[in-house]
């Protein structure tokens, strides 16, 4: 009997530690991905420690993982050991394309933020004249500006664009996600996130 309520407590302390995710740094100590975050569930950063895969730079503090045979501290940031290299060419996502245009309506220039649903994707050229869904026809746009312009193009709506539609690199929208950080940030990992912001002279 207290076998099974041992295994029970076992199971209630792992379902309290799901809220609970793991930073993912790349070797040189940034984090694999800004955009989104980079963290994993710590189940899967345990499996890779012990695997030798990365290692351990943060834990969670008074947080200890029990084992049968030991005692291991939770992983609040890891490191791979090896440089994880992006691969390809970003994928055309919503999401790339506000991070690439900065969450800025490309016409009137209003920042958006996290207000990311009143934003809206403008074709540059109008689809109804043939204009293409891709990296170099689609600017971010409020969803006034994008009525205004109707089928027209930029010049004959006598609405300049703020920049011209191109394809980003990975590293390009790694260092604009920088500026964004998204979702819930511990305490432990700020010194991985924000360690290159200038500081403000006092």
């Amino acid at each position: 009997m207290s076998s099974m309520i041992g295994t029970q407590e076992r199971r209630n302390q792992l379902k309290r530690l799901d809220q609970y995710r793991t930073l993912v740094l790349n070797a040189d100590y940034q984090p694999v991905s800004y955009w989104p975050l980079s963290t994993w569930p710590w189940q899967q950063a345990v499996k890779l420690i012990h695997e030798d895969v990365v290692t351990l730079v943060r834990a969670y503090p008074d947080i200890t993982l029990r084992s049968a045979h030991a005692e291991h501290p939770l992983p609040s940031v890891i490191a791979f050991k090896r440089y994880v290299q992006q691969k390809g060419k970003p994928p055309f996502t919503k999401m790339n394309i506000f991070l690439r245009d900065e969450f800025t309506c490309q016409y009137c220039g209003e920042f958006f933020g996290k207000r990311t649903q009143e934003l809206t994707f403008e074709h540059v050229m109008p689809q109804s004249r043939g204009g293409k869904t891709n990296w170099t026809n689609i600017l971010t746009a409020c969803g006034g500006c994008n009525l205004r312009k109707g089928d027209k193009t930029p010049k004959e709506a006598k609405m300049p664009t703020l920049s011209t539609p191109y394809e980003p690199s990975w590293f390009e929208l790694q260092a604009k996600a920088k500026k964004y950080p998204t979702g819930h940030l511990h305490e432990t990992w700020e010194d991985f996130l924000y360690w290159d912001t200038e500081l403000e002279a006092g």
